[in-house]
């Protein structure tokens, strides 16, 4: 499968923000953003019902950036998913050709949107490189394994042979796609609130056309974490919220499994085990506790409710793009 052929100008990209109560990591981001050259065409922002002062932040970034700054602010906290839903929606609504999705917590590099706008006339879901804190390479190279509902990482050097690693797992960090992709697959499932929403989006991309990450480096991390390097990955710590849904949004994973002829009974309980076991280690050996373990069985029984949700219906496709728009089709 090779992607469609789009030739789009490098500026011709929305970029879509979700926060939710770190405005001084926003802050940076929009920093870096002002200082882009190429850069967005607009950037559409989604506040999670912010408690601090990210509305003041938004707005001062709005009077001093040259291209139009949208302010989405929801009434409620809809985690990552609802917000990147709503922010997709709004860039949809504006025009948008390509989206450029990410979170609060990076700056973008400079020369960014000319790295990522060589590869728009051969791909329409793109990942570009990323940096941890400490400006060493972020590890991020995996493939989403459908028997087992999950994403296992790739070792070695992907790009020892070509600027291209093909890929079928997504990232709401950085992941640049098309309008036109977009809409064919639906907006992001709000259902998830967190943790999983990105990567059954990239998957759903792949059954559409290729999903690559490129060896261009675009992004910088600023939020610091612990972390231990297990030699084929990295483990990050984490919250007893996010370990909940990581094991809750395993009964939409599943869902979408079976929705697409992939589902596997015994292949997906294994998997299932693997997160649990996954998230146990990175209690045990990243944070040295044990408190978050409730959360897990929480989080999995939830799951099984989901799993046999009788009317569960994935995320819908988006009707096509009106005719006068249709410059970029896919």
């Amino acid at each position: 499968m090779t992607g469609a052929e789009i030739s789009v100008p490098a500026t011709e990209l929305t970029l879509v923000i979700t926060t939710f109560n770190r405005s001084g990591y926003l802050r940076g981001l929009l920093d870096s953003v002002a200082a882009l050259t190429p850069g967005p065409v607009r950037i559409v922002v989604v506040d999670n019902a912010s408690t601090d002062d990210t509305q003041d932040v938004i707005s001062a970034a709005a009077s001093r950036l040259s291209v139009p700054l949208i302010n989405v602010r929801l009434p409620v906290n809809a985690g990552g998913a609802g917000g990147f839903a709503a922010g997709v929606e709004r860039a949809l609504a504006e025009g948008a050709s390509w989206l450029w999705l990410m979170d609060d917590d990076v700056v973008i590099l400079p020369g960014a949107v000319a790295a990522l706008a060589k590869w728009t006339g051969t791909y329409q879901c793109i990942h570009g490189r990323r940096l941890d804190e400490a400006g060493q390479p972020f590890f991020w190279q995996h493939r989403f394994l459908p028997f087992l509902g999950i994403h296992i990482p790739i070792r070695g050097n992907v790009f020892r042979d070509a600027p291209v690693f093909s890929t079928n797992v997504g990232c709401f960090e950085g992941m640049l796609i098309s309008a036109d992709l977009v809409r064919r697959i639906g907006l992001p499932d709000e259902r998830y609130f967190i943790n999983g929403d990105d990567e059954i989006y990239g998957w759903l991309a792949s059954r559409l056309t290729d999903v690559v990450y490129v060896n261009d480096f675009v992004l910088q991390k600023v939020r610091p974490q612990k972390q231990i390097d297990l030699g084929i990955r990295h483990l990050n710590d984490s919250s007893d919220l996010s370990r909940f849904y990581s094991m809750r949004n395993r009964g939409h994973t599943g869902q979408y499994l079976l929705a697409h002829g992939r589902y596997s009974r015994t292949g997906f309980a294994l998997g299932t085990l693997l997160t649990a076991g996954k998230e146990l280690l990175r209690l045990l050996a990243v944070e040295h506790r044990i408190a978050g373990v409730p959360s897990l069985w929480r989080g999995w029984r939830a799951s099984r409710t989901i799993l046999h949700d009788g009317t569960w219906q994935p995320m819908p496709a988006l009707a096509p793009a009106p005719p006068h728009d249709r410059k970029h089709q896919v």
